[in-house]
């Protein structure tokens, strides 16, 4: 049977053991440094058994799906533990310093630098789903750079997973998640905020939100300690995203103020163009 270590488990690590267990076969090892998430992912079947970083050698897969400023140093104890053929992939969102971090090591061929682009506002290993990964893209950066034959392997299990496959040089990656990704958790974050400090009734923010405040703030109630991390990560492009952000919202902020109807109407026309791309 084939091994895998899933090294975090959360969301993104316990619904990646879900699917390995169901549509692979895997066997499941978990490490986190929380006890009690190793305690929920054994009781909800998610993993078969606790290890550590001494029992790598002869695992056929380990996945690190911690939060991003921890996966260069858990990579590197990772690479510096795993066997000749054992694939080594991360979940990370970020993949600029995590990919230089890795760049000289000896064994950087067993590494695939991969994002999967799914997720909800959930965390913990209760969060974990089968299916949250169907349809869904994974994103692969510096593939030129792994093993061929590991890769193979990865895309065999991204196929398995039902996800589509986007190969892009990390630079690449971290500018466009800046802006499809980042920025939507930015925006959602200071939303909520706003609301919450203008509207000091719980309950009148309960009784007349609207199935769009739902949706729109849905991402406010995503983890800080994943996110944190993220943004500062990512800082110069999540900064350059931000900039373009607020610049329009202060133009739009002055149509109404002036009460330019015809302009206001112009924007919101060139912004329902994200309908031909988002069916």
């Amino acid at each position: 049977m084939k091994k895998a270590v899933i090294i975090g488990l959360g969301l993104i690590g316990g619904s990646f053991a879900l699917e390995l267990k169901k549509r692979l076969g895997y066997h499941i090892a978990g490490i986190d440094l929380n006890p009690n998430h190793i305690e929920k992912a054994l009781a909800l079947g998610i993993i078969d058994e606790s290890t550590d970083y001494n029992h790598l050698t002869d695992a056929d897969l380990v996945l690190i799906a911690v939060p991003v400023n921890h996966i260069g140093e858990v990579l590197i104890e990772v690479l510096n533990k795993v066997g000749e053929h054992t694939l080594v992939m991360d979940a990370g969102s970020v993949k600029g310093h995590i990919c230089e971090v890795v760049a000289t090591h000896p064994h950087r061929q067993n590494f695939v630098a991969a994002h999967p682009m799914a997720g909800t506002e959930h965390s913990g290993p209760e969060a974990a789903l089968y299916n949250l990964f169907d349809g869904k893209v994974m994103a692969l950066c510096e593939v030129e750079k792994s093993n061929w034959q590991l890769l193979d392997r990865a895309l065999s299990i991204v196929k398995a997973l039902n996800m589509r496959v986007k190969m892009m040089q990390p630079s690449d990656h971290d500018l466009h998640t800046a802006y499809v990704s980042h920025l939507s958790h930015v925006s959602s974050f200071m939303l909520g905020k706003t609301v919450l400090e203008i509207e000091k009734d719980e309950a009148q923010i309960f009784d007349l939100a609207s199935t769009g405040f739902a949706s729109t703030v849905r991402l406010a109630k995503s983890d800080a300690q994943m996110w944190c991390p993220i943004f500062l990560e990512n800082k110069d492009n999540v900064l350059k995203a931000l900039n373009e952000y607020i610049k329009n919202l202060e133009a739009f902020r002055t149509l109404i103020e002036t009460e330019q109807s015809e302009a206001l109407t112009q924007s919101i026309h060139e912004a329902n163009y994200i309908r031909k791309i988002l069916k």
